[in-house]
């Protein structure tokens, strides 16, 4: 757009004239700048266009006190976001040589002062700039960028220079020197600006600018021509993803795989809704259906006494269609399976129930997709079938194509397309369910209002007759006047329906009213059953050893539908061994097997007459001809065969025959095959085949075990089936005792065996020792004389009880079973070791209820039955001190790799310590004396000890069983480890002694029984829970004061017997000579 302003005459004279001068003034953010073709903001500045122009040209005639500054052009450059201004000015009040600064300067003064430049946002305002160059307002498709190229026509400029030239328009990130150029080209630089609004300004002012330039050996002007240049070029980014498939071709397959997710997902969902509920079927629209019956039924009449005299006829298939009649009623939690021989009528059973049922349905046909050549083919097929679209196959192949779709897992199995598809179709399922259910309830809410309705009108009429409620339409009808009183009667004048009912017509109104809401109830109930679509499988059988993914992905596919009550499963099939295959997919519940045999003779004659009848064939058929149909028997496939060929003039013989002719060829080549070389592919012989046909011809059934037992099947039940799978015979089940008799018999022959085995293993263990017996050189009067005697016996378990009953004596007497209480008291007493030891106590404690809740967790309950078998209803006691001792061996052994044992040393020797053994103390660790007067334990002068030990822990896990017997057990697991555990409280002080083993041991041996007292003492109360670590360490202080007692009573290694002076005092007693401080860390 041009905009020429009007000039205002005016008489100057010659020297003012020669004073004026023209320039270009630009003026930046006026329209917003287009980046690109795509930039909507562009068509913002279009629609203000007019407003901006002319706030611009009144605020720039205010500019005329500045150098007599006169706008005499605007042209608009709405690409770069600014206008040109052609102005005149005065150069009178200017320098010379520094005219344009000084009146870019003053320009943009008085325009600040008038409010700003308006701007197409309105949020700032823009900035004047006088054009240095030229102004080049071209309109191509070169849009702002933030990079800038300069092109020099004629010497470089200096890259300082250049710098100083364009920063005043904004900051500059960097700026490239020359580079060399072909033959004709311009040199050029590339400026980068920070901001896309700063490399337009430069742009449009120094472009067409002539520099004085220096760089040549004469003085020279260089001319400089300016371009945007874009960040990124197009054909950098073609050539990148042209040069690298491997990554971009997986990257398409990914973003087309999300785009059919969030897009199309939603449409095929739709469109597989859609084939359901038939949308797209003409013959559902109502305008067909309307001209069908007025015009095509109108003149053709057709009765239904077809149907119903074929299903009088099929009396076979009236159990079979109740069984399904009564699946299709009930909540869906299996899958009904059809199965029967090839032309048993399945089909035809199963349309008309869905016809009756009036239910929507989706039938999948898997013979259509055993038959497809390939696996895009079987999808597209699949998806034709379901209704989903659109399918994209050029995908999967593509993924194919790539190297990388294996390991990127872009690639997908026809399985996973296959699941892809119907889980689509189960949101369509539970679409189209919910469509049905919300038109139910609308229905339901509808009734039931008209119900309510109609009850209130009975109760208003009553109530009007009866004189107790006034309807106030009356006084409309009757008008104003005289005659309004005929809008009022006798009536009362009450607007509550319930003030005027009796109580009798309100409980009356009540109950009908709950009638009607359990009505709905109940038929909310069977509507939603009905609401539930119906998804069938016809033809489910494998075609190829390929196909079976098929099968195994609808088997899963359909026990889904069936569990979450989406839609009830119908799966046809020509063979009962396919229903493996779902039973698998279903393996809680058992299928609903829906079986459809062969019709009886008589059956089959009715329905040959009633088919003829139909067809308008009226031959009667004599006793000869019923001999043959019976000859063909009940196969429906057959009975069509026959009449069909009856109709097409054939003689009921010659058809009979011919159709015989042909099942007779089928059945020798399918039981016998062709030759000796395809009989030997067959799964059973040709013995057994001739085996069965010749038993079946004779009767049209025999049973199961009559053919298994005898030759030549002998138990094989594998050829049986094979012929089932092959459709040659069929097998089915019936309530008798044979099943029962054969499994008793097998077990009992299994059981035989298994018996025999052991007699023959027994037999030959008795036979090597006597033959090792033999070969002893022993006289002869000796051989049935054991080595071991009952004396010797007696005599050694004699000295065992002996032995153990003075070794408990000895402990009780010892007294020593008290130090680890002493321990407690003398701790509790001791608020300063308490206190010391805090930190160790509370780990201890942390660590014991841990480990003791896991164990409890995971543990307890299978012990619990292992103790049932020992102790009855004790066993819960039992366990949980079994589980008490497990904790006590893992807990142990925790706290004493990382904490205990230093700890249990240091508490020990602060004992020994307080009471007075510091000489003793002093032999295996470093004592100073505190400013205060404290005595302070150092670090230990001996190796630490290793309170582990192999023997103790394998006594403790051997005798752990033992507390599965309730009292006894227990007490003889606690003396049985304590002579282990008891010695091991008094390592530390062994190892001050500076003892030796064989002093040690002497030491210990010769106070066996209270060294057995402690420990088992001890031990028991490490049993106790949580707290069993803080009991340790009270035993070690206790461990510590009978080690001064002994120290006191100057005991020897050799010892004075088994017994121990009693203790006779208390923890208060004990005297403290010196005062310590305890400390548990380094």
């Amino acid at each position: 757009m041009l905009r020429v302003l009007p000039l205002r005459r005016s008489y100057t004279t010659a020297a003012a004239a020669a004073s004026k001068k023209e320039a270009w003034l630009y003026l930046d953010s006026v329209f917003p700048v287009q980046l690109a073709l795509w930039d909507f903001r562009h068509y913002i500045g279009i629609l203000r266009q007019d407003t901006l122009l002319n706030t611009l040209e009144s605020r720039l005639h205010n500019l005329s006190s500045v150098h007599d500054f006169k706008p005499l052009e605007i042209q608009p450059h709405r690409k770069d976001g600014g206008v040109f201004v052609r102005f005149s000015y005065s150069t009178s009040d200017l320098e010379e040589g520094k005219e344009w600064p000084a009146l870019q300067a003053a320009l943009s003064e008085e325009v600040e002062k008038q409010g700003g430049l308006p701007t197409w946002a309105g949020v700032r305002t823009g900035t004047l700039w006088v054009v240095r160059g030229s102004p080049w307002k071209e309109d191509m498709n070169r849009f702002a960028s933030p990079l800038l190229r300069v092109a020099f026509d004629g010497p470089d400029i200096q890259e300082q220079s250049l710098y100083d030239l364009c920063r005043p328009y904004g900051r500059i990130r960097d700026l490239s020197s020359p580079t060399p150029v072909p033959a004709g080209t311009l040199r050029s630089s590339l400026i980068s600006f920070q901001h896309v609004h700063s490399a337009t300004i430069a742009r449009n002012v120094i472009h067409g600018l002539e520099l004085p330039s220096t760089s040549g050996p004469t003085p020279s002007k260089t001319r400089i021509h300016t371009r945007y240049e874009t960040p990124v070029k197009a054909h950098d980014i073609r050539n990148w993803m042209s040069n690298h498939p491997k990554i971009m071709l997986p990257i398409i397959i990914f973003l087309l795989g999300t785009l059919t997710y969030t897009i199309f997902d939603p449409i095929r969902s739709v469109m597989v809704k859609a084939k359901m509920l038939d949308w797209f079927d003409y013959r559902k629209f109502r305008l067909y259906e309307w001209l069908r019956v007025n015009t095509v039924e109108r003149l053709s009449s057709r009765s239904d006494t077809t149907s119903k005299a074929e299903g009088e006829v099929w009396k076979e298939r009236k159990e079979a269609e109740s069984a399904l009649k009564a699946y299709l009623s009930d909540m869906p939690t299996t899958i009904a399976f059809i199965h029967g021989p090839a032309g048993s009528g399945k089909i035809t059973m199963l349309n008309a129930v869905l016809k009756q049922s009036g239910r929507t349905y989706l039938i999948i046909d898997c013979r259509k997709l055993n038959n497809a050549p390939s696996e895009s083919a079987l999808v597209e097929d699949l998806a034709t079938q379901t209704g989903y679209w659109p399918v994209f196959n050029f995908v999967n192949s593509m993924g194919n194509l790539i190297d990388l779709a294996s390991v990127a897992g872009l690639s997908s199995s026809l399985p996973e397309q296959l699941k892809q598809i119907l889980e689509v179709v189960t949101t369509a399922l539970r679409s189209v369910s919910s469509a049905h259910r919300a038109s139910i309830q609308r229905q339901i809410q509808n009734k039931k209002a008209e119900d309510l309705r109609r009850i209130q009108d009975a109760h208003k009429r009553q109530a009007i007759i009866s004189g107790t409620w006034h309807d106030g339409r009356l006084d409309c009808v009757s008008g104003n006047g005289v005659i309004s009183e005929l809008g009022v009667g006798d009536e009362l004048f009450s607007e509550d329906m319930e003030a005027v009912l009796s109580p009798a017509q309100l409980k009356e109104t009540t109950e009908d009213q709950d009638n009607i809401l359990r009505k709905q109830k109940a038929l909310e109930d069977v509507e939603a059953i009905k609401a539930l679509p119906i998804v069938v499988i016809r033809n489910y059988a494998a075609g190829t050893s390929s196909k079976e993914d098929v099968l195994d992905v609808l088997a899963q596919w359909g026990a889904a539908l069936a569990e979450n009550h989406i839609a009830h499963v119908i799966v046809l099939s020509d063979n009962r061994e396919n229903s493996k295959r779902l039973a698998k997919a279903l393996p809680t519940k058992p299928l609903n097997s829906i079986a459809l045999s062969d019709a009886d003779p008589s059956s089959s004659l009715s329905f040959v007459k009633q088919k003829l009848h139909d067809a308008g064939v009226d031959i009667g058929i004599s006793a000869q001809e019923t001999h043959l149909v019976e000859r063909l028997g009940g196969r429906a496939s057959d009975l069509e065969s026959l009449i069909h060929k009856v109709r097409s003039g054939m003689k009921v013989d010659e058809a009979v025959e011919d159709i015989i002719s042909r099942g007779v060829a089928e059945l020798r080549k399918n039981a016998f095959g062709e030759d000796t070389e395809d009989a030997k592919s067959l799964p059973w012989t040709r013995y057994q085949a001739w085996k069965v046909l010749k038993t079946l011809s004779k009767t049209p059934e025999t049973g199961y075990y009559d053919i298994l037992v005898d030759f030549p099947f002998k138990g094989d039940e594998n050829a049986l089936r094979s012929m089932e799978h092959a459709e040659l015979i069929s097998i089915s089940t019936k309530d008798d005792k044979i099943f029962q008799a054969t499994q008793e018999l097998a077990y009992n022959e299994k059981q035989i065996l298994d018996t025999e085995t052991k007699i023959q293993g027994y037999e030959q263990e008795l036979s090597l020792l006597v033959s090792t017996m033999e070969k002893e050189r022993r006289p002869w009067w000796s051989l049935r004389r054991s080595p071991l005697t009952m004396e010797s016996l007696k005599a050694t378990l004699t000295g065992i009880f002996q032995e153990s009953a003075v070794l408990s004596k000895d402990a009780v007497l010892s007294n020593a079973w008290s130090y680890p209480l002493l321990g407690i008291t003398y701790l509790v007493s001791h608020p300063v070791l308490y206190k010391s030891i805090a930190p160790v106590i509370t780990k201890a404690v942390l660590t014991s209820v841990g480990i003791t809740a896991g164990l409890f967790f995971f543990t307890y309950l299978p012990q619990v039955a292992f103790c049932a078998l020992f102790s009855g209803p004790f066993a819960f006691i039992t366990a949980a001190v079994m589980v008490f001792s497990e904790a006590y061996v893992l807990v142990s052994v925790v706290s004493k790799a990382f904490f205990l044992n230093a700890a249990q040393d240091r508490i020990f020797d602060a004992v020994l310590l307080q009471q007075g053994n510091q000489t003793l103390v002093e032999s295996g660790r470093q004592i100073r004396s505190s400013s205060s007067g404290f005595k302070v334990l150092g670090r230990s002068l001996t190796k630490p000890l290793d309170r582990f030990s192999k023997d103790g822990i394998l006594r403790y896990v051997v005798s752990l069983p033992l507390n599965s017997i309730p009292g006894v057990g227990t007490a003889l697991f606690l003396l049985y480890n304590g002579i282990k555990a008891g010695p091991g409280f008094h390592s530390r002080y062994f190892q001050l002694k500076k003892y030796d083993s064989t002093t040690r041991q002497s030491f210990v041996e010769s106070r066996k029984g209270a060294y057995t007292a402690f420990g088992a003492t001890a031990l028991a109360l490490n049993l106790v829970p949580v707290i069993g670590l803080l009991f340790n360490i009270t035993s070690t202080i206790g461990a510590a004061l009978w080690a001064n007692k002994l120290e006191k009573t100057g005991a020897s290694p050799e010892g004075s017997g088994r017994k121990v002076d009693k203790v006779g005092q208390s923890a208060n007693d004990i005297p403290v000579k010196d005062q310590y401080e305890v400390r548990l860390e380094d």
